[in-house]
This record gives structure tokens, sequence and C-alpha cells, in this order.
């Protein structure tokens, strides 16, 4: 009996051993669940085009499919290295027959470096979804064969801005998801305010920080064909400023042309096919306004025909962003210029600052909240891509994955723009795509 007992002490303490080495493995899982509680309500601020920061609220189940997480970026296959020189930037724009925005995902931030975050925390920090290549296999089916990926790095780099090596992984494999569902794709820095500001006394660290970042980016994709392009900045702005929404100051824009031409520079150097690359730049927060419009110098480039311009122009206000029971519209009339010109207007500029001078201009964010007015928003969609498309202008749907109408809630009102639910591939509005794609003129 006690020689029993003594064998049965030795095997418990192996055992114990071997928990305790494996323990920490388990802990630091890259694809362990997000939370424990399948319901957790998650606070999102997200910037809007009215003047003010809106709080958005979030109450999503975690997708319980996990996905493989790549800690290496010698591990994931690149899209094939086609050469970039057989595009110019009007035909990458012209190619596009309705875009779509993986919005509120990898752009998920807390103003802050995030090191103890896994991967998958913060693509699910705010819409509980782990992105899948079904999800554009489906998108692809609707029609839309271009996607714009917002990311936000600043949280995945360290103090001298380099990115950790798992969430550049994750990137590549997303844009290979996208790519293989033969669809374009703009890839950009967003809610990049924490270090890439515009004040005069802000700039050298500005300037320091946007390099080293596209340049990793860069060269990540070095070999990437002419589907991706690149967008240097989201919305550049000063959060909070007065005139953060309506152009911003005339230092601001100053710095952002400087900015942007560093950019340009920048991923130009890397060579490679970045050396021909479609790079796209946008105005002041990308505001449509006449300030920030004739603020922007278009950059100087090495090669000739592939620089664009963004802008996010998300009007009628009235009908289309303001989060209020008061001064709203639920209703569309094309026949009436008080709900067309906010959209024609920004777009007849841009047209003659920009396409009419061989720079395309992508619409890179466009929408209407949920209003629980369908046919009016379907109606109000057609109306603003063929217009804009009438113009030379490509239009990029914002997806917050955000559904159910616009409502007030203790915390602030909701943005419901989301089209499209990617737990189930399908469509929260098919009429609102069914209009979108009516836009689009077939061969």
């Amino acid at each position: 009996m006690k020689k029993r007992l003594i064998i049965l002490s030795i095997v418990l303490a192996i055992v114990a051993t071997l928990v305790a080495i494996r323990l920490p493995h388990f802990i630091n899982d890259k694809t362990e669940p997000l939370l424990d509680e399948p319901d957790v309500d998650i606070d999102i601020v997200e910037p809007s085009n009215n003047g003010r920061d809106i709080i958005e609220h979030e109450h999503i189940h975690v997708h319980d499919e996990l996905h493989e997480q790549h800690n290496n970026e010698s591990d994931v296959e690149t899209a094939r290295p086609v050469s970039t020189d057989s595009i110019t930037a009007t035909e990458w724009v012209s190619n596009v027959s309705v875009g779509w925005n993986l919005g509120n995902t990898f752009d998920a931030h807390e103003n802050r470096r995030s090191p103890e975050m896994t991967v998958r925390e913060m693509e699910t920090r705010w819409m509980r979804h782990v992105t899948t290549p079904e999800n554009f296999a489906a998108l692809r089916e609707a029609g839309f064969n271009a996607v714009r990926f917002p990311v936000t790095w600043y949280k995945a780099t360290d103090e001298n801005y380099n990115i950790r090596t798992d969430w550049m992984a994750r990137i590549v494999e997303v844009v290979n998801y996208i790519l293989e569902n033969d669809m374009q794709v703009i890839l950009n820095t967003h809610h990049e305010e924490e270090i890439f500001q515009l004040l005069d006394d802000q700039m050298d660290e500005t300037k320091n920080a946007l390099a080293i970042i596209w340049e990793q980016i860069a060269k990540a994709f070095i070999d990437y064909d002419e589907r991706l392009a690149f967008e240097g900045l989201g919305e550049p702005r000063t959060p909070g400023s007065e005139a953060q929404w309506r152009g911003g100051t005339e230092e601001e824009r100053n710095n952002l042309n400087i900015l942007n031409q560093l950019f340009v520079d920048t991923v130009r150097e890397t060579g490679g096919n970045n050396a021909q690359r479609v790079l796209i730049v946008p105005t002041y927060a990308a505001s449509g306004a006449e300030v920030a419009q004739r603020g922007l110098v278009v950059p100087t480039d090495s090669v000739n025909d592939k620089l664009a311009v963004s802008l996010h122009v998300y009007t009628p206000w009235e009908f289309a962003l303001r989060t209020s029971n008061e001064g709203t519209w639920s209703q569309w009339n094309s026949s009436n210029s008080r709900y067309t010109l906010p959209i024609t207007e920004p777009m007849d500029l841009a047209y003659e600052l920009f396409v009419s001078n061989g720079i395309p201009v992508v619409m890179g964010e466009m929408g209407a909240i949920n209003r629980d007015n369908t046919d009016a928003r379907a109606a109000w969609a057609k109306f603003y891509v063929s217009y804009a498309r009438s113009k030379g202008i490509a239009c990029f749907w914002w997806d917050n994955y955000r559904s159910g109408v616009v409502e007030q809630l203790e915390w602030g009102w909701t943005q419901p723009f989301g089209l499209f639910d990617r737990v189930n591939n399908k469509f929260f509005h098919p009429e609102i795509v069914d209009a979108l794609m009516e836009t689009v003129v077939r061969d």
C-alpha cells in the first residue's frame, strides 16, 4: 500500500509539472474566446460629420468561429505578383462598381497602444465578429467589387512605431481574402489622431511616425498587384477643434499637404510594385467642404496618373447622418433641390478641381442611417451613387455593422449604417443593395 502511494505521488508531481509548463500557452492563446460572457456591452466613440463625437454602443454575440492567427509574415501567402504599371488611377476608380467599408472592425481603437490585447481582441473589440473569406464572397456575389479596409495601426505599435508582426500578418490575411474574391482593395491608416497630428509644433513627430508606419505597410505589400491601393490617412483632423468638420484651419491644411506628400514619397521609395501603385490622399477630415477641397494640394509624384483624392460626404446631413428627433428628414425627394444640392454641389466641385484635371475621386465613405425609411434610403442611394458616377466618382458605403433604427439610449444616439449581416452573410436591407447595383453600368 505504501509503495502504491509513493508511485501515485510521483505521477501527480509529474502531471503538476507538465501543467505548470503548459499553462502559459493557454493563457496567451491567440484564438481564445474574447470574453467569457457572450453578451457584453461596448461603448464606442465613432466620429460623425456633424461637428460632435457621438458615442456608439453595440450588443452583439461573439461569433463562435475561431480563425488561425499567423504569427510570422512568412507564413502568409501574398497575392499574385503582377506589375502595377498597367492601370491608371482613373481606370482603377472607374473599375469600381460599388464599394463597401469593413467598418468598426480593424479600426476599433481606444486612443492608446494595446500591447496586452491579442489580435482577435483588437479585431472584435467593437463588432463581435471575426472577419471571414465567406464575408467577401457574399459581398462579391451581391455586386460589390471593391472594399475599403480601414485599419488602426497605432494600437499595435511599440514606442518606436514598429508594427506587431501578428497584427500585420492578420491584415495581410484579410487583404488576401478580398483579393481571392477578385475585388479591389483600399488599405489605409484610420483613427490615428494620436500620432498623426496637424499643428505646427506637432509635425516633427508626426512626420517621423507616418514615414515609419507607411514604410512597413508598403514593404509588407510590395509585390501585391494593381488591385490594391493605399490611402495615406483616413479623416486627418484635430479632434475637438472648432473647424474639425468644416475644413480645418490654414495651418492644418498646409500641414496635411506636407503629410500627403510624405506618404507618396515614402511608398514610392520602397520600390517594387509600390513604385507604380495607385495612392489616395484625403482633404482635411476627408471633408467635401469647399475650403477643404480648395485647400488640398495634390502631391507631386514620380509617376504619372497614379494619384486619387478621397472625400467623405454624408449629405443631406438631416437625412443621412443627423442623430436626433428634431430637424431630421426621413423622406427623400430627388425633384427638390433642398434634398439634392447638398449632394451635387460638393461633387461638382470635386469634378472641377480634380476629376476634370485627371485626378479621380473616391467617395471613401457615404451612407444614410436607418430611420425606418428603407424605401427613402434606397431612392437616396440610387440618386447619390448615380450622380457620383456621372462625375467620375466611385462610392464606398460606410458599414459599421449596426442594424436597427436610430435611437437615443442613455449614453447617446446610435448610428445604424449597417447593410451587411456578417454572421449570416446576408443583407439587412436588400432593397438598398438593389438600388446601389441599379447604378452600375453594364457592358
